[in-house]
C-alpha cells in the first residue's frame, strides 16, 4: 500500500540572512543562551536578538555577553548580532522572524515535588520532566502559559518560526499547536543527535572508519525521549548487521551497582536499557536511558537498585535544587567569569542545531534533522495530530517531515499509551479540567502501578505541593481533590 508524503509546514514570510530578528522568550537561560550567543557569532548570519524573561536581570546579563563577544572580547565573530533584554513579551515578539521558547520554573519550589513525592508512593522515575507523575505535573504547570505564549505569536508574529526546547517538549509543542493551529512550531531535542553520535563511535571502533554524527543517518520515528530507530548507515553502511552482532555480545549485558555508579553524572547513558529493548523488540531506541525507563517502566521496578542494576543513575532533587544556584551550577555557563576576566573565553560551538536549522530556513541550505511536529503522516501508525518526533528536511521557508512508517504491534502499544496520556492532558488543558487532567494521570505507565485510590492521593499531593503554579487549573471545582480531601480528613 503506498503512503503518503506528510504536508510541510510552511511559512509565506522569508527570512532575510542579513537582518534575522529572534525573540528568546526565557533569555534569561544559564545555559542554552550563552551557547546560541557562540553558535550565532560563528555562523554566516546577521541580525537582533530580543531577550525576554520574567527575571529581567538575567537576561539583561546574558544581553551583556551577547554584544561583549560581538565587541569587546578578544575573538573575531564570523558575523554581527545585536543583543537587547525587555520585559516586555510584545516588545520581544512584535514582527520577530523566529521565537525561541526555553523557560523553566524554579526547580526547588516544583521540579524537587515532581521527584520526592511519587518515591513516597514506590515510583523512581530516573528524570521526572517529561512523563510520569513529574512530567505531567510539569506540563500542566507549564502549558497554561505556552498557549499564553502561542496566543501572544498569533498577535505579534504569526509567521515566525518557532523553536521549542522546553519540556516536556511533546506536551508543550502540542499546546502551542492545540492553542494556535497556523503556528510555524518546531519543538527540539538532542537525544537523537546523542544516538547518532553513540552510532559513529560503535562505527569508528567495529568498521576501522573516521566517523561523526554527520556520518550517520537514521530513520526515527516515535515521541520525545521514547523515539526509535530501525534503519541506521554510516558513511552508507548498513549498521544493522553490525548491531544485531553487538546486543548478543558482552557489551550489552553488563549490570551495575550503585558502588559503580557513585562517581558518575546523573547523566552517564551506559546504553544497557537501549540494547535490551532492542533485544526484545527488534527496533533500536534512541533516546538516553535515563529517558527510556520512565517510558519503558519495567526498568524502575525495584526503585534505586533496579535502575541502577541497568547503569541508570536517578537525577535527585538535591542535584535540582543545587543546580538552580547560579554559584554551584555545573550547568551554567560562567558568563560572570569571562565578562570579568577571570575565566578564559574560547569561542567554541555547541552541539545544538539551532543555526543549520535557520541556515535552511533562510535557504542557505537544505538539512535533515530529527524535529517534533504534529503527525500528519509522517508515523502511520500513530494518532493523527498528536505531536511526533521524526525527520524532516528544512529548506527555504518550509519544514517537511519525512515519512518513517509504523512500529512493531508491542513497540506501537507502549508509545500509542503514552500518547493518549499527553492528548488527554491537552484536552483537559483547555478549559483547566483538573478531573479530566486526572484520567490522563491515572492512565500513566507509571502511575499505573498503583490502586486508584493511591494514584489519587498522589496527583492530589502533587497539587497541594504546587498549587501556586496551576493559577489556570480550576483546582476548586475538582470532585478528585474533593475526594482526596474528604479522604485526609477521615
Amino acid at each position: 500500500m503506498s503512503q503518503q508524503a506528510p504536508a510541510a509546514v510552511r511559512s509565506d514570510s522569508a527570512i532575510d540572512a542579513d537582518d534575522v530578528t529572534i525573540a528568546y522568550v526565557g533569555g534569561g537561560s544559564r545555559q542554552w543562551a550563552p551557547n546560541l550567543i557562540r553558535d550565532l557569532a560563528q555562523s554566516d548570519l546577521h541580525g537582533e536578538v530580543r531577550l525576554y524573561d520574567e527575571y529581567v536581570e538575567s537576561a539583561e546579563r546574558n544581553a551583556e555577553f551577547g554584544n561583549w563577544v560581538h565587541g569587546e572580547a578578544d575573538v573575531e565573530p564570523s558575523t554581527e548580532w545585536s543583543y537587547e533584554a525587555t520585559d516586555s513579551l510584545e516588545t520581544a515578539l512584535s514582527g520577530a522572524d523566529v521565537v525561541v521558547l526555553s523557560t523553566q520554573y524554579d526547580p526547588a519550589e516544583t521540579f524537587v515535588h515532581d521527584l520526592d513525592i511519587p518515591k513516597e508512593y514506590g515510583i523512581y522515575g530516573a528524570v521526572s520532566a517529561t512523563i510520569g507523575p513529574g512530567g505531567i505535573f510539569r506540563a500542566m504547570r507549564t502549558v497554561p502559559l505556552y498557549r499564553e505564549f502561542a496566543a501572544a505569536i498569533r498577535e505579534h508574529c504569526p509567521g515566525a518560526w518557532v523553536f521549542n526546547y522546553t519540556n516536556p517538549v511533546h506536551f508543550v509543542t502540542r499546546a502551542l499547536y492545540d492553542e494556535y493551529p497556523d503556528v510555524n512550531a518546531l519543538g527540539l531535542c538532542h537525544e537523537v543527535l546523542g544516538t547518532r553520535s553513540h552510532l559513529a563511535d560503535i562505527a569508528s571502533e567495529k568498521l576501522d572508519v573516521d566517523a561523526e554524527r554527520s556520518d550517520v543517518s537514521v530513520n526515527v520515528k516515535g515521541i520525545n525521549h521514547f523515539t526509535w530507530v530501525d534503519e541506521a548507515r554510516c558513511k552508507g553502511v548498513d549498521l544493522w548487521p553490525l548491531l544485531e552482532d553487538l546486543v548478543d555480545s558482552e557489551r550489552a549485558h553488563r549490570e551495575f551497582s550503585w558502588d559503580d555508579l557513585a562517581d558518575e553524572s546523573v547523566f552517564v547513558d551506559n546504553w544497557q536499557v537501549t540494547w535490551e529493548l532492542f533485544r526484545r523488540f527488534g527496533v533500536l531506541p534512541a533516546a538516553g536511558d535515563r529517558h527510556l525507563v520512565e517510558y519503558a517502566t519495567w526498568f524502575i521496578q525495584g526503585g534505586q537498585e533496579g535502575l541502577n542494576r541497568w547503569g541508570v543513575k536517578r537525577t535527585g532533587s538535591d542535584y535540582r535544587a543545587k543546580h538552580w544556584t547560579p554559584a554551584e551550577s555545573e550547568q551554567t555557563t560562567d558568563v560572570e567569569a569571562w565578562l570579568d576576566g577571570e575565566k578564559e573565553f574560547e569561542l567554541t560551538e555547541s552541539d545544538e542545531v539551532f543555526v543549520d536549522i535557520l541556515r535552511g530556513l533562510v535557504g542557505e541550505d537544505e538539512y535533515v534533522t530529527n524535529v517534533n511536529l504534529p503527525n500528519v503522516g509522517q508515523v502511520s501508525d500513530l494518532q493523527s495530530e498528536a505531536v511526533v518526533e521524526t525527520n524532516a528536511v528544512v529548506r527555504a521557508n518550509e519544514v517537511k517531515p519525512m515519512a518513517a512508517g509504523g512500529f512493531p504491534r508491542p513497540v506501537r502499544a507502549l508509545i500509542s499509551g503514552h500518547v493518549d496520556t499527553i492528548e488527554t492532558v491537552i484536552e483537559a488543558s483547555r478549559d483547566g479540567d483538573v478531573d479530566a487532567a486526572f484520567q490522563g494521570f491515572l492512565i500513566d505507565q507509571q502511575v499505573r502501578t498503583l490502586q486508584t485510590e493511591e494514584a489519587r492521593e498522589l496527583f492530589a499531593e502533587l497539587v497541594a505541593a504546587q498549587e501556586d503554579y496551576l493559577d489556570e487549573w480550576d483546582l476548586a471545582e475538582s470532585t478528585v481533590l474533593a475526594e482526596a480531601d474528604a479522604y485526609s480528613a477521615d
